[in-house]
Formats: C-alpha cells, sequence, structure tokens
C-alpha cells in the first residue's frame, strides 16, 4: 500500500513561484512513475507532469518551460517547481503513482493541494 501527502500549496500572484512536495510512503518500485495532476474548477482532472526514476519526463503542453518536474528516488518524494504562474493554473494538484501489474496500471492518488493565483 502507497500513501502519498501533499505540501507547498497556496496563494501567489501572477507571475510568481510555488514548489510542491509530494512524500511517498509504503515500498516505491523503480518501475513506478510518479507524477502530477490537477483538477480546475469545474474542469476534469489533467495531466501536470510525470517522471519515471530513471529521470524520464513528460508535461502537459500549457506548462512546458514553466513547471519541472523532479524526483528524489532514496526519499521516495517527487517535487513540482512551478515558475511564471498564470491565473488558469488554479486547480487542486493531485500527486500520482503508477504502478504496474499483471492486470493492467494501479493508480495511488494523494489528497490534493490547492494552488490559487490571482490576476
Amino acid at each position: 500500500q502507497v500513501q502519498l501527502v501533499e505540501s507547498g500549496g497556496g496563494l501567489v500572484q501572477a507571475g510568481g513561484s510555488l514548489r510542491l512536495s509530494c512524500a511517498a510512503s509504503g515500498t516505491i518500485s523503480n518501475t513506478d512513475a510518479m507524477g502530477w495532476y490537477r483538477q480546475p474548477p469545474g474542469k476534469p482532472r489533467e495531466l501536470v507532469a510525470t517522471t519515471t526514476s530513471g529521470g524520464n519526463t513528460n508535461y502537459a503542453d500549457s506548462v512546458k518551460g514553466r513547471f519541472t518536474i523532479s524526483r528524489d528516488n532514496a526519499k521516495n518524494t517527487v517535487y513540482l517547481q512551478m515558475n511564471s504562474l498564470k491565473p488558469e493554473d488554479t486547480a487542486v494538484y493531485y500527486c500520482n503513482v503508477r504502478r504496474r501489474s499483471y492486470y493492467g496500471p494501479y493508480d495511488y492518488w494523494g489528497q490534493g493541494t490547492q494552488v490559487t493565483v490571482s490576476s
């Protein structure tokens, strides 16, 4: 079983920065992907960024060049550095661990942390 705890959300002005952290308890395999998703008000959850234990990363087009995902495998922690924030980045941000299994991928989710960007 994996439990995820996010921290670092808050209120920031447009153009500002925030850093989200997500600490995972339990066993994290080197085949597990870790990442961040977000759910803006009234919209479905969407991918922000993911990373593998080997450092391969994937970003949503809307955040490329502004957000950076990183992972500390020794600490089972994933980070999201968010720069040049825009009001449209306002959302609840969720940490995710995606685990491969014989039956298909399985997702673990954190409780979410609110990010609000004021104009």
